[in-house]
C-alpha cells in the first residue's frame, strides 16, 4: 500500500488527538486556577470534552478512501475511526464514574493522565508503523500504570500499580525485542512494507516465528490472554474502581485493535500457518481458565477480572477465524463488552461507596435497597452471560458463527460450553442480589445523578445493540474490511 503525500486535509485524520491535547491542557489550567470547592467539576469538564470530541469525530473525522498518511505512520480508515469512538466514549464514562470517588474525583492531574491514556489508545488503533505502534503502546501503558497506583496511601492501589508496572515492563521489553528482530530481518518498519517482504519469501520461517512469539507476549499481556493473564485479578482489585473499569474495556479493546491490525496485515495465515494452532489453543485455554477461576471468587472485582480473561478468549475466537466476518464479530463483541462491563462496574462503584464492601455476599438484598441498581446489574450480567435478547448474546453468536464458517467447529463448541459455565457464576451473583436478604434491606442506596445517567445510557445501549444488532454489525463489517 502506497504512502499518500502530506496534505492539509490529513490533519482532520488526527483531529481527535489534537483536541485531546487541547482538552488535557484545559483541565490542567482549570486545576491551577479553580479553588478546591469547584474541582469536582474537573471531571465534568473532562467528560463533556471527551463526549464533544467524539461528536466532532463523528461529524468531521469519518474517513474517505483508506490511506497511509504522515509518512506511513498512521492508517486512516474506518477501523481506526470505530476504535477512536470507543476509546473516547469509554474515557468520558470513566470520568463520570470518577466524580465522587475519594482520592481521584477532585484531582486535575488524574483526569489529565486519563486523557493522555485515551490519546495513546487512539494512536494504537491507527498505527501502521512499528515505531508509532511502540510509542502509542508505551503512552497508554505508562499512563495506566500511574492510574492503577494513583491512590498512593492505599496499599492495595500501590501494590496494583507496582505489579502492573513490573509485569508490563517485562512483557513490553520482550515485545520490543521481537519488533526489533522483525525490523532487522526485513529492514522495514511499516506494516505493509514488512508484509511484502515476508510474502516474497526473503526471510526464512524460523526467524519469523521467533519474532512472532516474542511480539505475541506483549499483545497477550494487553488483552489479558492466558498465559499472560496473571496480573489481571490483583490489578483489578487494587486499582481505583473507575480505572479498573477503564482498563477492563478500553485497554483490552486497544490491545485487540493492535492485535488484529498488526497480525492480519503482517502475519496472515498464508505467511505463517504454523502459528494458527497456537492462537486457537490460546483462545480455548483463555476461555476455560478464566471461567473456571471466576467461579470460586468472593470479591466482585476479582470475579469481573477473571470474567474479563474469559471474554478475551471469546474475542480471540473471532480473531482466529481469520476472515472478514470473524474480525467484524470480534469488533462487535468489543463494543458490546464496553457497554456491559461499564454498567457492571458502575454498580460496583455505587454499592462500594454506600456499603463500603466489594464482597459478593454483601450484595444480599440489593434488589430491595435499590431496585434500579439491581436491574442494571441484572442486565449487565445477563448480557455478559450471553442471554437473549441482550447484546452479549448476539456478540457470542456472531463470534461462534464466524468460527463455524471457518471450519473451527471444535472451538465454537468449546466457546458455547464456556458460555454456559460463565452464565453460572453470573447467576450466582444475581441470586445473592435478588433472593438473599440482609439486615440492611430497609436502608436505600442513593444513586448520584451522573451514575444514574451512566447506568441508563449503558442499559439502553445493551438493549439497542441486542434488539437491533444488524446496523451495528454492518459498521463492524465495514471496519473489518480495512484489516485485510
Amino acid at each position: 500500500m502506497t504512502i499518500t503525500p502530506f496534505e492539509a486535509a490529513h490533519l482532520l485524520a488526527l483531529l481527535p488527538e489534537i483536541l485531546l491535547v487541547v482538552l488535557a491542557g484545559l483541565v490542567m489550567g482549570l486545576d491551577l486556577v479553580w479553588p478546591e470547592s469547584r474541582r469536582r467539576s474537573l471531571g465534568l469538564v473532562a467528560a463533556i470534552g471527551l463526549f464533544l470530541i467524539a461528536g466532532v469525530t463523528l461529524i468531521f473525522g469519518r474517513p474517505g478512501e483508506t490511506q497511509l498518511i504522515f509518512g506511513g505512520m498512521i492508517r486512516d480508515d474506518f477501523a481506526a475511526f470505530i476504535f477512536r469512538i470507543v476509546f473516547l466514549f469509554a474515557g468520558a464514562i470513566t470520568c463520570l464514574l470518577s466524580l465522587d470517588v475519594e482520592g481521584v474525583g477532585r484531582k486535575g492531574e488524574y483526569y489529565t493522565i486519563l486523557i493522555a491514556s485515551v490519546l495513546g489508545m487512539n494512536l494504537m488503533g491507527a498505527a501502521a508503523d512499528l515505531i508509532m505502534l511502540y510509542l502509542a503502546i508505551e503512552t497508554t501503558s505508562i499512563t495506566l500504570y500511574l492510574l492503577a497506583g494513583y491512590l498512593r496511601e492505599d496499599d492495595r492501589s500501590a501494590e496494583s500499580g507496582l505489579k502492573y508496572f513490573l509485569f508490563g515492563a517485562l512483557t513490553s521489553t520482550v515485545m520490543l525485542y521481537g519488533l526489533s528482530l522483525l525490523y532487522g530481518f526485513t529492514g522495514q518498519t511499516g506494516y505493509y512494507a514488512i508484509a511484502e517482504k515476508l510474502a516474497s519469501g526473503a526471510v526464512p520461517s524460523l526467524p519469523i516465528i521467533i519474532a512472532l512469539i516474542l511480539i505475541a507476549v506483549g499483545f497477550g499481556f494487553k488483552v489479558a490472554a492466558v498465559p499472560f493473564h496473571f496480573w489481571t485479578p490483583d490489578v483489578y482489585e487494587g486499582a481505583p474502581t473507575p480505572i479498573t473499569a477503564f482498563i477492563s474495556v478500553a485497554s483490552k479493546t486497544a490491545g485487540f485493535a493492535v492485535l488484529m491490525r498488526f497480525f492480519l496485515a503482517i502475519f496472515p495465515p498464508a505467511v505463517t500457518p504454523s502459528w494458527n494452532a497456537m492462537i486457537m489453543a490460546m483462545a480455548a485455554v483463555t476461555m476455560t481458565l478464566g471461567n473456571a477461576l471466576a467461579i470460586p471468587q468472593k470479591n466482585i472485582k476479582r470475579l469481573l477480572a477473571y470474567s474479563s480473561i474469559a471474554h478475551a478468549g471469546y474475542v480471540l475466537v473471532g480473531f482466529v477465524a481469520f476472515s472478514q466476518r470473524g474480525a467484524a464479530a470480534a469488533i462487535f463483541y468489543l463494543i458490546t463488552y464496553v457497554l456491559t462491563n461499564l454498567a457492571a462496574f458502575t454498580v460496583v462503584i455505587v454499592f462500594a461507596k454506600a456499603a463500603g464492601s466489594e464482597q459478593i455476599y454483601d450484595y444480599a438484598g440489593l434488589s430491595r435497597r435499590s431496585p434500579g441498581l439491581a436491574l442494571a446489574l441484572l442486565v449487565a450480567f445477563l448480557s455478559l452471560g450471553g442471554m437473549p435478547p441482550l447484546a452479549g448474546f448476539f456478540a457470542k453468536f456472531y463470534v461462534f458463527a464466524a468460527a463455524v464458517q471457518s471450519d473451527l467447529i471444535w472451538l465454537a463448541v468449546v466457546g458455547v460450553l464456556n458460555a454456559i459455565v460463565g452464565l453460572y457464576y453470573y447467576l450466582v451473583v444475581l441470586k445473592v442480589v435478588y433472593v438473599y436478604r440482609s439486615e440492611n434491606d430497609d436502608k436505600p442506596i442513593a444513586v448520584p445523578r451522573p451514575y444514574s445517567f451512566v447506568l441508563g445510557l449503558m442499559v439502553v445501549g445493551i438493549l439497542v445493540l441486542g434488539t437491533a444488532s444488524a446496523p451495528w454489525f454492518t459498521w463492524a463489517m465495514s471496519a473489518a474490511k480495512n484489516l485485510f
